[in-house]
């Protein structure tokens, strides 16, 4: 397994996979108005969009997307925020997830960020698990609901003190 940036020719599988992975998770309704903004993730060039693959099998997927005037959720331009991790359902518990968390967190303190954050849904268990284990602090204060009904919950971690297993 190989954690790479996705070239621009797999950027729609990718989106495909972001919305397949929280559809069957049962977090994203097939028709859901944020299923085409997981699509094109990433297309816009801001950002690193990451890839694990297993030869030409697509395993799952990460973006971690720099300070933006219009984010949601990061406040200072020493912040990036990591958007949109899933996991093919094929792939799930292999420890794919682990590892493109482990290396966005390592890609961001290469760039200089100072602390990463991520919101996540109250219902995705398993990712709220994985970002506790790998560090990562509860935000009350950034929550935030990008719709009526589904309120997302923020998560932080400060490089200076990752782990780096």
């Amino acid at each position: 397994m190989l954690v790479r940036n996705a070239r621009p020719d797999e950027l729609p599988r990718v989106g495909e996979l972001r919305v397949r992975a929280y559809t069957e998770q049962g977090v994203l309704a097939p028709d859901s108005p944020y299923a085409p903004v997981l699509r094109a993730l990433g297309t816009s060039g801001i950002g690193e969009v990451l890839v694990a693959v297993d030869g030409d099998d697509l395993l799952g997927t990460v973006t971690l997307r720099p300070f933006q005037e219009d984010s949601e959720i990061t406040v200072s331009p020493d912040e990036a925020e990591v958007r949109a991790l899933a996991v093919a359902p094929h792939a799930q518990r292999r420890g794919v997830g682990r590892l493109l968390l482990r290396t966005v967190v390592e890609r961001a303190a290469r760039a200089g960020t100072a602390h990463l954050v991520l919101s996540t849904q109250p219902v995705m268990v398993a990712a709220r698990r994985l970002y506790a284990s790998e560090g990562f602090v509860r935000l009350p204060e950034r929550d935030w609901s990008p719709q009526p009904g589904l309120p997302l919950l923020a998560y932080g971690l400060r490089l200076d003190s990752a782990r780096r297993d």
